[in-house]
């Protein structure tokens, strides 16, 4: 099983981040469905200040090219990642399109 990291940012607005953890407390069933079909066995979110990391633990055979492919033919997932960018904003450093960007594994104990 392989894990990634990911991180994004939310709008440093105290109100919009706790509407952003408030839908967290309860996602949607279609998109806890989207995630585990995508190969995704465990997710977690954390967050500091306004700063998010993603912690994914994913089976082998896991693909972003594949899960990204059917989150664009998902209008649910289309309808919730809409919902979710009024509360994120790219990383400083994002290429224009670039949501959520994979972090390097720098140190292991």
């Amino acid at each position: 099983m392989k894990k990634y990291c990911l991180a994004l940012d939310l709008i440093n607005d105290p109100e919009l981040i706790l509407a952003y953890e408030q839908y967290h407390q309860k996602i949607w069933p279609e998109i806890a469905t989207s995630i585990k079909e995508s190969g995704i066995e465990h997710m977690e979110i954390y967050r500091v200040g306004n700063r998010l990391l993603m912690i994914m633990e994913v089976k082998d055979g896991f693909s972003f090219e594949a899960k990204s492919k059917a989150d664009a033919a998902n209008p649910k997932v289309q309808e919730w990642e809409t919902l979710m960018w009024k509360y994120q904003q790219a990383l400083p450093f994002a290429k224009p399109g670039e949501k959520w960007l994979l972090m390097d594994k720098i140190f292991t104990l």
